[in-house]
């Protein structure tokens, strides 16, 4: 069945919750197809808003999840409310607890050397039976064909089922946009900063804070250099606002 989309402010967010997306792309896997799934917050729907080819970008998804709780809370100004938020990192070890159950191999590429390294260590010893086909850091020149060409065609030749992509934005999803074509099966999904929790770089924020809507909050705390990133969030709330006006007209 398609998955029905809400707009916020030009960006079609799947109106799906958390089980079904995993059992959807649970069936991509079993098929052998390929999906692309972004995980979008307030900051990548202003970034799509003011740059043309990141739009494309996210339009080019199989699915885009509403990651942030302004996503969500968007959706009911607009009167067409989400189910639920559904956080990159959340789907993330979903489907690594998922690949360990149903032997599915996984690739990471993104973060620094060592974190990437580090987080394939802790994923060794918290998920043994985990079958990690591959990693590559996140320091190369997306737009170099070259470079980003010896990427693809490891990946191609190790096969694996989900390949996670935590370039930051907008690169992660600039570059798998960019070669998805190159690929004939795998579960794409943009998972930010997510390898730097599991390698325990950063700490995610606790339940209690989750539950208050206040994660944000939380990694600001931890990350004082993240305040510029935190501006988009106002934009948003008021980008919504307008548009919530300008529909009543």
């Amino acid at each position: 069945m398609e998955t029905k989309n809400v707009d916020i402010l030009g960006i079609p967010v799947s109106s799906i919750d958390r089980h079904t997306l995993k059992n959807n792309l649970i069936s991509h896997i079993e098929n052998a197809e390929k999906s692309f799934v972004v995980t979008a917050n307030p900051e990548i729907v202003m970034t799509a808003k003011k740059n043309n080819s990141y739009m494309s970008a996210i339009l080019s998804a199989s699915y885009i999840t509403a990651d942030g709780i302004g996503i969500v809370k968007a959706s009911r100004i607009m009167n067409n409310p989400l189910p639920e938020r559904v956080a990159g990192y959340d789907l993330m070890v979903d489907f690594i607890r998922v690949s360990q159950e149903y032997s599915y191999k996984i690739f990471l590429l993104g973060a620094k050397p060592e974190v990437i390294t580090q987080t394939v260590r802790n994923l060794e010893k918290y998920y043994p039976n985990l079958h990690i086909a591959g990693y590559h850091d996140g320091y190369f020149n997306i737009h170099d064909e070259e470079e980003t060409t010896l990427i693809v065609e490891r990946i191609r030749a190790l096969e694996p089922d989900l390949i996670f992509v935590g370039l930051g934005v907008p690169r992660q999803e600039e570059w798998v946009a960019e070669n998805y074509h190159r690929f004939d099966k795998g579960v794409f999904l943009c998972v930010g900063g997510s390898f730097d929790v599991l390698a325990g770089v950063t700490k995610r924020a606790p339940i209690s804070w989750q539950n208050c809507n206040l994660e944000w909050l939380y990694r600001l705390l931890q990350q004082p250099a993240r305040w510029r990133r935190m501006i988009s969030l106002p934009q948003f709330a008021l980008s919504v606002l307008k548009e919530k006006v300008r529909m009543r007209k």
